[in-house]
């Protein structure tokens, strides 16, 4: 088939069909290589090879299918309906065909299931509308609430209406391709992760992230093609990739295009939460010998501050330092990003369009004094008196300048004509004298349009009117965006992706079908004796355990479908909540299989405990008991894998935890702790903990109180946290630091009063027919989970009848956040109250969690949004410590702003209470520990500090506020993670000015 003669394609034409039926597999193996060869040398035998197509799809032998997919493709790839009889033949051989085959057969069947099934997240727009229209629901008047609860009926009619159900040969082939995820040859991954992005529900794409990072082990050139993918698979799904940001971090081995392209995922991956890691990456990244990737890392930092908005004063900031820099290229790269932000919001950043101006003498490359020339002359009002300046220069060296930089000559002298004639217009005039005798036509021409249309003469048309109007138009602030953000319409993996355009030979992805076309077309009559033994097999299946899973969590919604009527019952977009908890065992299951194994074993051993301490005598009352059982088998049915502890922890359980938070405590001093825990535990029950917390901070006062921040403060095991109580003010840890580490007297500025804590209103008693419920950060440590705040929520029924079984479903979280539930409310008869306390890691960012708060009758969207104050911890620190780990939060991580107290809030003990309600953070103590020998005069101007940590991720909050002469101020804010610390700044300022 490679003689290239026309005269033997008949004689060809017949060895093919007789080879197509030869009982070697190998041999029909190698007819199929030969129909395409065929069909090139003669394409009008296209009818004859398509039977013999045909044919060897029916072939059941993995030698086969992988060539014949590849002739089905080369010569009649719009003949769809030859694959419907063997689908489900080609999904199960999938496994078996060799690498090359496999990736064919993928890409194949990509574009089969776009056109045979639904868009598998075609409801997830449909839910989110209806979610958002009921949300914000306005409560003003009682006929809006009627149209709100229309539209909210309307839509869960949609949902009801047409739930989406898999069909089982979508689920087949989903399930058939993700042990493909472990192959060796990278083509096959990227195949499978193609398929994965363009079919699978949005909860199950996670999966190929993990594999997907590991190809970034390989060779440059794959890590290339992988990464082009990941960029454009960022902007669309950017929580997959959040899990494994730091594999995406530069090495400075890599070669210049691979860096670019990690750039461009690391700046697709930025938001609020890890803004400060990623800009602290980039600033290492500037200092790198490769010019191209510096250039590279500052437009990333413009695009960064262009899309998130707390960080933009900050980033302007950085760059303004960099024209500092001796490398003229980092100098001009950071002109033009500035250049971009400036755009935004002129009016603020006057003194750094003067220092760019300062500049103007020492940068050479054109762009970069063209940026300056245009920024100059568009905003030539703010700096009135260096702009004519500016202009001087520019003349003086006009026949000099590059061609880009003589056109921002000409716009200057224009603008500063237009509105500074007095000053500039023999400047003007004799920039555009010299520019009309200039070598470049372009220039030229400039310049007589320009003379023509300001300088005003008797000849001069209607236009010279409106000068002014066409000069300094307000013009919109350029918007950086991925280079990426539209070439998903590519098949991902596909030379045309990689290209950014259409190659010979590509085909396009179809779209989505509105309506599922007939799946009987893929039912293949089957012989009686093989349907027996397939029974078996799916059996058999069924009982093992997922082979291939990232994690079960993953696998839960993938694998539970094996049955195909199973698929069909069940409907398989997976909720919400089953997502974002997938989406936080992706995170933790990147240890790998083995470590999983094991946290399986440990939990079979708590089980087992857990039971041990239930058959024992509990102190607690049986209902709460048996309500506490019921929750945690709601919880093992609901979850595929308890992440969360179970509510009624064992205090062996707790132990664990703590054993393995406090990894700097050596084992003997654990056992202690341990024991201390223990007989702490039974006193709680009854008397404040006080006395044992004095003893321990003798014993851990090196250890910065590591054991303050232990969960076991709380008086009962149960996670009911009492509504604050009468002998705990709303954070022991406050009350704590006013024990120094000498017994001295309690500072009673120390312990914030329990009636700040502030009550937000989560649902209205219109919206929620008389139930009515409000929330507070108690700010006590919530004991299942020291990474969570404590929610404390107040139930009221003030409706005549009683509401049952109030419970939280359908929790929708950003990636990261996690939530315990508070326990089942059974029975709020009618003018009760109840209370319940739930945590929520929101993951040190101020993103709401929204849930459905479900009575027995009805559903009612809700969600709780923490003031930024709410996402930290108070801490212990000494005056001298304080300083010590200010000094190692400079530069981008202190914040300083200058105010004008408030006349009720000129005095130390109103200065302390507002910050304290304002943020959860605990007052430094001034001056050494020996406050008491002798008296010591109060400074004139003292300054307040104050310390805490973030709840989840435990980075240093420290606020300092310096007052001054006549009821001035300086607050300072020192905080590892920039974006909390803008927002505090906010706060607080608000809290001391109002």
């Amino acid at each position: 088939s490679s003689i290239r003669v026309t005269i033997i394609v008949p004689i060809m034409m017949l060895a093919i069909k007789e080879a197509a039926s030869d009982m070697s597999p190998y041999v029909r193996k190698t007819a199929a290589h030969a129909i395409p060869k065929l069909y090139s040398l003669d394409p009008e035998q296209k009818d004859q090879l398509i039977e013999v197509i045909e044919k060897l799809l029916a072939d059941k032998t993995t030698l086969v299918a992988g060539s014949v997919v590849m002739a089905f493709e080369e010569v009649c790839p719009e003949r769809i309906d030859l694959i419907h009889k063997n689908y489900r033949k080609l999904c199960n051989l999938l496994i078996d065909v060799e690498e090359w085959g496999q990736v064919v057969i993928i890409n194949m069947l990509t574009r089969y299931a776009r056109t045979q099934f639904l868009n598998p997240n075609i409801n997830e727009s449909l839910l989110e509308e209806g979610a958002d229209k009921t949300f914000y629901g306005s409560d003003e008047d009682e006929d809006e609430d009627e149209e709100e609860k229309e539209k909210k009926a309307e839509a869960t009619a949609m949902a009801k209406r047409k739930p989406y159900v898999m069909d089982p040969d979508h689920r087949l082939l989903l399930r058939n391709t993700k042990p493909l995820l472990q192959s060796r040859n990278a083509a096959v991954v990227m195949a499978v992760a193609q398929l994965y992005f363009h079919l699978a529900p949005k909860a199950e794409v996670g999966v190929i992230a993990k594999a997907l990072v590991r190809l970034l082990r390989s060779h440059s050139e794959v890590q290339y093609v992988v990464l082009q993918n990941v960029a454009t698979m960022t902007i669309k799904r950017r929580g997959m990739f959040e899990p494994y940001l730091k594999s995406f971090y530069i090495r400075s081995t890599d070669p210049t295009q691979i860096k670019v392209l990690k750039l461009e995922v690391l700046t697709n991956l930025a938001n609020e939460t890890n803004i400060s890691t990623i800009l602290r990456e980039f600033q290492t990244y500037i200092k790198s010998m490769d010019k191209d990737f510096v250039a590279a890392t500052i437009q990333a930092i413009g695009r960064c501050a262009t899309n998130i908005g707390e960080v933009r004063d900050t980033c302007l900031n950085g760059l303004v330092q960099l024209l500092s820099n001796r490398d003229e290229l980092v100098v001009a790269e950071s002109v033009v990003v500035i250049k971009k932000l400036l755009q935004m919001q002129p009016e603020k950043h006057s003194d750094i369009i003067k220092h760019m101006a300062k500049l103007i003498d020492n940068i050479q490359v054109p762009m970069a004094r063209a940026s300056i020339l245009w920024l100059i002359g568009e905003y030539c009002e703010h700096v009135p008196k260096i702009a004519p300046d500016v202009l001087r220069k520019m003349a003086k060296s006009f026949t000099n300048e590059e061609d880009i930089v003589k056109l921002q000559i000409i716009n200057l002298a224009a603008k500063l004509y237009l509105t500074n004639s007095k000053q500039t217009k023999l400047l003007t005039q004799y920039v555009l004298n010299l520019a009309k005798y200039d070598q470049n036509y372009d220039i030229r021409d400039r310049a007589r349009f320009i003379r023509q249309l300001i300088v005003p003469t008797e000849k001069s048309g209607a236009l010279s009117k409106y000068a002014k109007k066409l000069f300094l138009a307000l013009k919109p602030a350029p918007v950086l965006e991925s280079p990426f953000k539209d070439r998903d319409h590519f098949q991902l993996g596909s030379l045309s992706h990689l290209l950014n355009a259409k190659a010979g030979g590509y085909q396009e992805l179809p779209d989505w079908p509105e309506a599922a076309p007939d799946p009987s077309v893929r039912n293949v009559e089957v012989p009686e004796w093989t349907k027996c033994s397939s029974r078996e097999k799916r059996k058999e299946k069924k009982v093992e355990k997922p082979f291939y899973s990232d994690s079960e969590g993953e696998s839960g919604p993938t694998e539970s479908a094996d049955s195909e009527s199973d698929s069909a019952s069940r409907s398989e977009s997976a909720s919400p909540s089953e997502e974002s908890r997938s989406a936080s065992e992706s995170e933790e299951s990147e240890e790998g299989s083995e470590s999983e194994e094991e946290e399986e074993e440990e939990q079979e051993k708590d089980k087992k405990k857990k039971k041990k301490e239930l058959s024992k005598p509990v102190q607690e009352s049986e209902s709460e008991q048996s309500s506490e059982e019921e929750e945690r088998k709601h919880e093992r049915k609901s979850k595929p894998r308890v992440q969360t502890k179970s509510d009624s922890e064992s205090e062996s359980d707790e132990e664990e935890e703590e054993s393995e938070s406090e990894s700097s405590q050596s084992e003997s001093e654990e056992s202690e702790s341990e024991t201390e825990v223990r007989k702490k535990k039974k006193a709680a029950e009854s008397k404040p903990p006080l006395k044992p917390v004095k003893k321990e901070n003798k014993k851990e006062s090196k250890k910065e109180m590591s054991l303050l921040d232990l969960d076991d403060f709380n008086p009962a095991p149960s996670p009911q946290v009492t509504p604050v109580n009468t002998f705990l003010s709303n954070s022991l840890v406050t009350d704590l630091e006013g024990l120094s580490l000498s017994d001295s007297v309690l500072a009673p500025a120390t312990i914030a009063p329990s009636s700040a804590l502030k009550n937000y209103e989560l649902l209205h008693r219109i919206t929620g027919e008389g139930l009515s419920v409000e929330y507070c950060f108690s700010r006590q440590p919530f004991s299942p989970d020291a990474n969570m705040v404590a929610v404390q929520m107040q139930f009221t029924n003030s409706a005549t009848s009683e509401a049952k079984n109030l419970h939280m479903e359908d929790v929708k979280l950003q990636s990261g956040m996690r939530v315990k539930e508070f326990p089942e409310i059974e029975l709020l008869p009618a003018g009760e109250t109840a209370t319940a306390v739930m945590g929520i890691d929101f993951c040190d960012s101020t993103q709401a969690a929204n849930f459905q708060l479900c009575t027995h009758t009805r559903k009612f969207f809700v969600s709780i949004q923490p003031p930024v104050g709410e996402l930290m911890r108070p801490i212990f620190l000494t005056e001298n410590e304080f300083k010590k780990e200010q000094g190692q939060l400079m530069g981008m991580n202190e914040i300083t702003e200058k105010l004008t107290l408030d006349v009720k809030c000129r005095n130390e003990h109103a200065i302390v209470q507002r910050v304290t309600t304002a943020a959860n953070l605990s007052r430094v103590p001034c001056g050494s520990d020996k406050e008491c020998s002798p008296p010591v005069p109060p400074p004139k101007h003292p300054v307040h500090r104050f310390a805490g940590r973030t709840v989840t991720s435990g980075s240093l909050v420290l606020v300092t506020v310096a007052t001054k002469e006549e009821g001035g101020a300086q607050l300072t804010v020192n905080c590892e993670k920039m974006v909390i610390g803008t927002m505090l700044v906010k706060d607080i300022l608000l809290a001391l000015t109002q």
